[in-house]
Order: C-alpha cells, then structure tokens, then sequence
C-alpha cells in the first residue's frame, strides 16, 4: 500500500493497462482484473499491475472494458465496495439511464493507439489529450473532484459535459471518422485486387486517412449499437455532404470545389491545440450550497456555452453547507458564463490571472 491508495483497473486491454501504467507511476497500488488469465497474468509480468485480483474494497476503479460490458461492471465494482468508480467507454448516456450511483463518474479519454492489447499500453499515452467527464445529477462532487484530480496527473486536460452531449460530439469527431476510414480501407482493398500496385501507391495522406482503421475491430459494433441514433444522424449528413460533392466533381464546378476545400482547410487550421498562456486565463468563484451535484451542474452549463474550463475544484465550508466552486477559464469567455450562472441565482465573482 502506498499514500495514493488501492485502484481496481477491470480490463488491462491498451487503454486499461495504460490507466494502469500511468496510476502506477502516480503512486497508486493497481490491481489488475481480466477474464483473459493469459493477459492478466502479461500485465503483471511487465509490470502493468502490481497484482491481478477481483473486484473488492478499493478507492478508485476502473472499467476499462467493451461498451456493453461497463454498467454491469460499474454496478458489480460498487456493490464490491470501491469508494469512487469510473469508466473509459465511448458512450455515455446509456450508462447514465441504467446508473444513478453518486460514487460513478462517467469519463471517456480522447486517446488511443494503432497497437492492441496490453503490450502497446503507455503511461504517456493521456499526456495533452482530453479525458471527457459526464456527471448527471446523482454525481457526487467528491467523487467527480477525485477522477479529475486523478487523470490531471495523468497529463490530460478534462472537459465537463452531459452524457449525451458528449455522444453526439463523439460520434463526429470519433465514431463516424472511424467507420469512414474503415470504408475507406476497404474501397481500395477491393480496388487493389484488380490493381495489385494500388496500395504500393499508397502515401502519407492516404495512410493518415485509414490510420484509424487499424484499430481492434472487435470494440466497434457495440459502440455503433449504443450511440446508433448520433451515428446515424452524423453519417446522414456526411452522405448529404458526399452527395453534393459528387455533382460538383460531376459537373466540374471548379469554383464550388475550391470553396469547399479552402473552408475545409481553414476549420483544419482552426482546431485548438494548448490551453492559452495564465495571463489569459481568469478564475471564477462561485459561491454554492454544499450539496451532491453542484458541481457537475456548473461544469455541465460552461460546456454548453462553449466556455472551455482549465481547471475545477470545489472548496467545501468548515461553517455549514456552504461552499465555494473554483473555475479557470479563458479572460474572453468568462463573462458569458457569469451571466449564465447569474440567470440561474449564483453570485459569481472573477478575478483575472493576468
């Protein structure tokens, strides 16, 4: 045992063995937990896990498992004793309709790998990616404050948002990207049969197109299950969109072609990369009842406003249910947050880094 404490990771697959990794190197004692004995036994062998085990009293765990297998192993891990659970899927709201623990914190990180299984996982791999955390109204704010401390150290930037906001966003910016790729790969494969130096051809836009598609095939149709209906609207638009280039190709319409691709490149360039320098940067206070979901309610609210939060804590009153929830926004986005706060009787005061 050690001063971080005892974390559960249920599935040491690429992602779960590099929460292993990274909470190792954090200072926490990891357990690691699978039903393939051959890849629990891998992850202790390399040094994945300090131990393989079973589900039992815990502070953190993990479940880092297919989609359809996470509720029933949140509920399990739960019932076992473990004080704060979490979970590293893809999609969220069904999880939030089946659960209503105050000790789960949904949470999803943005990162991942072309290798598989436990022999490509890497502490680093979180290092400057987003771990998303959607918190409903039974959250705890103990337990949302824990996982967010718990993946900062691991390097990521966490971002607040509901359970289904995050799975449509998700199903733009990872589900259909993915499913595109993949369709991608397998028009040129059925190409290359007729062609057999098609994929020698193959250069580097290409291979970052399909890179994605290298992934473990086996994690999808669950996933394309559980967020069907943000999947389905996504790729409707997607095909509108390939619809509309195909007459202009069609019609050689240079001038239409050249406005699209200029529009697609400028939203390329515009993607955000870092957060912005301290002196940019404002802190928001904003004085609450000391009660279960406060927290996750005002991180929820500067999602959908738009307003990127840096960094959250609440600091809980020693003289009654009060206390005080800590916000680090971008100086340009936080007056828009104070009067959204304001509409909703919070009395928010902020405070400029710079």
């Amino acid at each position: 045992m050690n001063g971080q404490g005892t974390a559960i990771v249920v599935g040491v697959g690429l992602i779960g063995g590099s929460v292993a990794l990274a909470l190792r190197r954090a200072g926490w004692y990891v357990v690691g937990v699978d039903t393939d004995a051959a890849t629990a036994q891998h992850a202790l062998a390399t040094g994945v896990v300090d131990e393989v085990g079973g589900l039992g009293p815990c502070d953190l765990a993990v479940i880092a498992t297919p989609v359809n297998l996470i509720a029933g192993l949140v509920q399990a891990a739960l019932d076992a004793g473990a004080a704060v659970v979490t979970d590293v899927g893809s999609v969220k709201a069904p999880l939030a309709a089946l659960l209503s623990d105050g000790r789960f914190v949904a949470g999803h990180p943005i990162a991942g790998s072309e290798q598989d299984g436990v022999s490509g996982a890497n502490a680093d791999i979180f290092s400057g990616s987003v771990w998303v955390l959607c918190p409903t109204a039974d959250t705890d704010d103990a337990a949302l404050s824990r996982v967010k401390e718990v993946v900062s150290v691991f390097g990521a930037q966490v971002l607040v948002m509901s359970p289904e906001r995050h799975d449509e966003l998700v199903a733009v910016v990872s589900h259909v990207p993915h499913l595109t790729a993949a369709t991608l790969m397998r028009v040129a494969a059925n190409h290359a049969e007729q062609q057999r130096n098609l994929l020698r051809l193959a250069a580097g836009g290409f291979r970052d197109m399909t890179r994605v598609a290298a992934g473990q095939p086996s994690i999808w149709p669950a996933i394309c299950t559980q967020n069907s209906k943000a999947i389905v609207n996504v790729l409707d638009d997607l095909l509108t969109d390939l619809a509309w280039l195909r007459e202009a190709v069609a019609n050689q319409d240079e001038p239409a072609l050249l406005t699209h691709l200029e529009g697609a490149r400028v939203a390329r360039r515009n993607l955000p990369t870092t957060a912005p320098d301290a002196q940019n940067m404002s802190e928001m206070r904003v004085p609450v009842l000391d009660r279960p979901g406060e927290l996750a309610a005002i991180a929820v609210l500067a999602t959908e406003l738009d307003v990127n939060i840096f960094d959250l804590e609440i600091a809980h009153s020693s003289e009654g249910p009060q206390g005080v929830v800590v916000l680090l926004v971008e100086s340009e986005t936080a007056p828009k947050l104070s009067i959204a706060l304001r509409e909703r009787g919070y009395r928010p005061s902020i405070q400029p880094l710079g």
